[in-house]
């Protein structure tokens, strides 16, 4: 059908390529999504040092942003909340209680002096029109610094999705700086609500990190949470901390939030429970211990691109030394444009040359003999005098020329010509010039950032080992049920992530979840937890009623799969876990026969595999048997 064609080949790409570029997945040259960018952009653009109403600065973004203002005031509190390009004043909601923000009308922003320093540069950015196409929007800012590793951010875009961690400022600093001078440089993340963080399988932004919170135990039956795991407020741990306590899982008698500017979440202990053998519970059953995984995906050249956190360093580094080249160049012709004019000024003034259109009559005749009278200093003034130059000269007011200072005048173009040399001193070291830029950016904003999360080795809390075996597995002897809601007789203690190992009498098995009532029936031969060294010694009678003895290991199995001991006709008798054993058989009596009992050491038969066959013991019909330890 063309129509539904039309649909998939334009419009859905169309809008599959939209979302991705323009809404959820970040650029790296400035680290920002569209949205972020706007927000910025729109912020400069009423920047005057004061605060503004957030509303209002959402409001003047609807002019750079085709949708609702919902997203605009989202996402300016997200980006306000990491406290690095906007600065905040009143309730912007807390990152550690999960407590919203108040509403826009109530809360005011500005731009920090960082953003100034590292974003911001009408002069060099370029600029597109909006969607309607009444003003116009940067495309990308001129960023200085990876905001891309320091914000951090994530997105789902269409097919595809994003999740960068936020690194240490600091740290990013120091690998650009590291790159630059040719050394090698390794980052990891640094989470705004810190923890504990093992990186061992960071994979350079790609992998996956282990992080945990900050627990304090020195109180045996308290635990206080001082540190929490990204992505994880207090009340949201809490909860998980909560739902565990009511599944069994660990014990608590009471907890408390007290959480404000620093995480304080006080767990008081069941009695008799001590906070060393609650921590691992902790970590294996709340969200105290989270794994999160990264992927790196960013706009780059207009495409999307998985990079990782080496390669972004680098493009935003080589980005950096462009972008100081551009600033220097726009500083150069400047410098050089502002020499000239005042080179111009300073010779039409001291040299009289205004004398000379007193008695001129046309305007041509003027701008002539100004030409005329600044063509003797022509080695001083090394450029052509253009017409522009010419009306300058002639809009300097009478009072002005009165008043000239020339001792002034000459210590301006001084310090001009100064500057001058000291750009196009950078421009021939561009490198060590970016060294020190960065260095001055740390020195003068590094002590805002300091790493929030500590970077440890950590083993991951299985959740079998730290579950309370506080189950009582039973059997019915008498229905053949097998669980922890069942009446019986007491086999063992269990918790609910134990794995159990049954062995019924017909000689089948199977490795099962801690079952709450299940049906293995009467004269179950073996249960208990699956052991890859335990050997198993099983007397059964083949299809002759043959004794034959089976010594075995299970160490691999599927999961709640059935599987056989003995070939199809035969009946298992005994089976035991013991070693050092004898097993006593006792065969059907026969006329003129008169051994009817005879004794074997299990240790002289080999232990094979449990799909083996297990060896005859004798051509007689067996009757019973026995397993005795030996003495």
């Amino acid at each position: 059908m063309p129509y539904v064609d039309t649909l998939y080949e334009k419009n859905y790409l169309e809008y599959a390529s939209y979302v991705i570029k323009d809404r959820a997945i970040p650029d790296v040259d400035d680290g920002l999504k569209p949205v972020q960018r706007r927000i910025l952009h729109s912020l400069a653009e009423v920047d005057d040092g004061k605060f503004h109403k957030v509303a209002n600065i959402v409001g003047n973004t609807m002019k750079y942003h085709p949708h609702g203002d919902q997203s605009i005031e989202g996402a300016l509190i997200v980006l306000a909340q990491k406290d690095y390009l906007i600065e905040k004043q009143g309730n912007f909601g807390n990152i550690l209680t999960g407590d919203e923000a108040s509403a826009a009308r109530y809360i005011e922003c500005r731009l920090t002096d960082l953003a100034r320093d590292v974003l911001l540069n009408k002069s060099i950015t370029e600029y597109v029109d909006t969607y309607d196409s009444r003003n116009k929007e940067p495309v990308v800012f001129p960023a200085k610094v990876p905001l891309l590793l320091i914000l951090g951010t994530e997105g789902i875009a269409v097919g595809m999705s994003t999740r960068i961690l936020p690194h240490n400022f600091c740290e990013v600093l120091e690998a650009q700086i590291a790159y630059l001078k040719g050394k090698r440089f390794k980052l990891y993340p640094d989470f705004p609500t810190g923890g504990q963080l093992d990186v061992s399988e960071y994979n350079d932004g790609n992998g996956k990190v282990l992080i945990r919170s900050v627990l304090d135990t020195k109180d045996p039956k308290r635990i206080v949470v001082r540190e929490l795991p990204y992505g994880y407020t207090s009340e949201s741990l809490i909860t998980t901390i909560e739902d565990a306590s009511k599944k069994g899982k660990l014990k608590i008698s009471s907890i408390a939030d007290y959480t404000t500017e620093e995480v304080e979440i006080d767990i008081h202990l069941a009695r008799g429970i001590q906070s060393k053998d609650t921590v691992d519970a902790l970590f294996a059953f709340t969200g105290c211990e989270n794994s999160i995984s990264a992927n790196m995906l960013a706009i780059k050249d207009e495409r999307p691109h998985i990079m990782n956190v080496t390669e972004v360093v680098k493009h935003c580094t080589d980005r950096l030394l462009d972008v100081l080249k551009a600033e220097l160049k726009l500083e150069e012709r400047e410098l050089s444009d502002r020499l000239h004019a005042k080179t111009l000024e300073q010779i039409f003034i001291e040299n009289r040359i205004y004398k000379e259109i007193e008695e001129q009559e046309t305007a041509e005749d003027v701008n002539k003999a100004v030409v005329e009278g600044l063509k003797p200093y022509k080695k001083i003034i090394k450029r052509d005098v253009t017409d522009e130059d010419v009306v300058t000269l002639l809009r300097i007011p009478i009072r002005r020329i009165s008043l000239y200072d020339i001792n002034k005048a000459t210590e301006e173009m001084v310090e001009i010509r100064k500057r001058l040399r000291q750009a196009r001193k950078y421009l021939k070291a561009l490198k060590d010039y970016a060294v020190s830029y960065l260095e001055g950016l740390l020195k003068k904003y590094g002590k805002q950032f300091p790493r929030k999360s500590e970077i440890v080795s950590l083993e991951q809390v299985d959740v079998r080992d730290a579950a309370q075996r506080n189950l009582t597995l039973k059997y019915d002897t008498k229905r053949g049920y097998l669980g922890y809601d069942v009446n019986g007789a007491a086999q063992f203690e269990v918790s609910p992530y134990d794995r159990i190992l049954v062995i019924r009498k017909s000689g089948s098995w199977s490795v099962q979840d801690v079952p709450d009532r299940l049906f293995v029936d009467k004269g179950m031969l073996f249960c208990g937890f699956v052991d890859p060294d335990r050997v198993y010694s099983l007397l059964y009678a083949d299809e002759k009623k043959n004794p034959c003895l089976k010594r075995f290991q299970i160490d691999k199995f599927i999961l709640k799969r059935g599987y056989d001991l003995v070939p199809a006709g035969c009946k298992p008798i005994r089976l035991t876990t013991e070693r050092d054993t004898s097993i006593v058989v006792d065969y059907k009596p026969k006329p003129r026969v008169r051994v009817i009992q005879e004794e074997f050491d299990v240790e002289n038969f080999l232990v094979k595999g449990n799909r083996a066959k297990g060896v005859r013991l004798a051509n007689r019909e067996v009757k019973n048997g026995k397993f005795e330890r030996q003495k």
